[in-house]
């Protein structure tokens, strides 16, 4: 079967013949995010990124969510050396051996997140007052890579034991879970999550 495009306007970072990168642009970025569960995939799969095309991270999606047992915090917290050694031999996904430590080390504090809020969810959107931030960027030049909001978050994920969360790292999480709508205004998506 071949893919073909439809012609509606998108953010100029989604290379319009790849229908992975146009499902997550078209679907996920920038909605509203109120999982918990997605809120640790996106906080994996980000930290993972740095340094990296996000696009690479997006075609390895779904080997990494096998190799990280469904993106289930519980069961990562729990990761010891031996299986930080079988992640290490797993081609499908970014062989990185701080990256994957971190993983683990990320998931034991997003366990203490949620046991001290209730929720990551509930903690992760105080950082934008609990609504998404609406910009009107024309270009992709014009948005930010950080912001006041992404470096408070990126302090404060930090202070409470977590990795790969600098604040460029942080603004990046926040597009993706829709803390702030970044989609250009030229883009069908930005008028339908405004």
């Amino acid at each position: 079967m071949t893919f073909t495009p439809d012609a509606r306007p998108r953010c100029s970072w989604v290379h319009h013949n790849d229908p992975i990168e146009i499902a997550y642009h078209d679907t996920e970025w920038g909605v509203p995010l109120h999982c918990d569960r997605k809120h640790f995939e996106f906080i994996i799969l980000d930290g993972f990124q740095a340094g990296l095309s996000w696009i690479t991270i997006l075609r390895k999606r779904e080997n990494f969510r096998a190799a990280f047992d469904g993106f289930d915090p519980q069961v990562v917290a729990g990761y010891d050396e031996a299986k930080h050694q079988e992640l290490l031999g797993n081609a499908g996904i970014v062989r990185n051996r701080l990256k994957i430590a971190a993983a683990t080390l990320n998931a034991q504090a997003f366990l203490k997140v949620q046991e001290t809020f209730g929720s990551f969810d509930r903690y992760i959107w105080q950082f934008v007052d609990g609504e998404p931030v609406q910009n009107a960027w024309p270009t992709l030049a014009d948005a930010p890579t950080r912001t006041a909001a992404s470096d408070a978050m990126s302090k404060d994920l930090k202070q409470r034991g977590f990795k790969f969360v600098g604040t460029t790292i942080c603004y990046a999480y926040m597009q993706a879970a829709g803390m702030v709508n970044d989609h250009t205004t030229d883009c069908f998506r930005h008028r339908e999550l405004a």
